[in-house]
């Protein structure tokens, strides 16, 4: 259309992207904790909690920068050079850098796994606290997110969140708090038991495990749902569910059933 010596477009229709309506029971999930020492890790899974695969993505290489780059604030300001623009320039630089390279990674196994669905954790959006590291992962986390989400939907699935209190502190096996920093390493963890596990992978089932459990009591009724919620009180208290409540939660519907 044209006025004048200026050209317009016209656009009379917007292109609508039609999201997934799979059965929660039918559904594939890609559970994905973002973590400070790797990048993400992610967890393929069912309803009833098969797990269709794992992956890490570690990124050494630019974590190393990042690393430098945050110590380098720290030592501007030691010596009173709280003003650090350049320096704080680059560390983000290289923290979008991981941010997009993880965002990519993500997607490319939801393809490949053909998901329904990417559950994330929910993070709290404001002013981060704490030191400079954690503060540029919660910017991170946020932007990754982003991405992700904005990327899934175009593919027609769907981004969910899930309360992210106790995930990586509770082992996805029930047998309660973990111990994390075994031999200076904060990607192993011990449980109760005595088990060493990788603390990012137990942290990704549980977050899957708390999608599902949402979804499912979300499907049933009333009646049934309080049945299920005496046989497994865990349910009710979303914060202390890990993935042995969803094993324990299907094997009470099959009873019911």
């Amino acid at each position: 259309m044209k006025r004048g010596k200026e050209w317009f477009l016209d656009f009379s229709f917007e292109e609508k992207v039609k999201l997934t309506e799979t059965p929660v029971k039918e559904q594939t999930v890609l559970a994905v904790d973002l973590g400070i020492n790797n990048a993400c890790t992610i967890s393929i899974m069912h309803s009833d909690g098969t797990i269709l695969g794992r992956r890490f993505l570690s990124l050494p290489r630019e974590q190393d920068s990042l690393m430098h780059s945050v110590n380098r604030i720290k030592k501007a300001q030691q010596h009173g050079n709280y003003r650090t623009p350049r320096l704080w320039a680059k560390a983000k630089g290289i923290n979008d850098d991981i941010s997009v390279k993880t965002a990519t990674f993500i997607i490319d196994i939801a393809k490949e796994y053909q998901a329904d669905v990417i559950v994330f954790e929910y993070l709290e959006k404001g002013k981060a606290s704490g030191s400079k590291k954690q503060k540029l992962h919660l910017w991170r986390s946020q932007y990754v997110q982003q991405m992700v989400t904005d990327k899934a939907h175009r593919l027609g699935m769907r981004i969910s969140h899930i309360n992210a209190r106790n995930t990586s502190r509770l082992a996805y096996d029930g047998s309660g708090y973990v111990e994390r920093g075994i031999d200076g390493n904060y990607s192993i963890c011990r449980f109760q038991s005595g088990k060493i596990y990788h603390c990012d992978l137990s942290a990704s089932y549980n977050i899957g495990a708390r999608y599902f459990i949402r979804e499912i009591l979300k499907s049933l009724s009333e009646t049934v749902r309080l049945q299920l919620e005496a046989k497994v009180p865990q349910v009710c208290k979303r914060s202390t569910c890990t993935f042995s409540t969803l094993i324990s939660l299907n094997a009470e519907l099959k009873a019911i059933a």
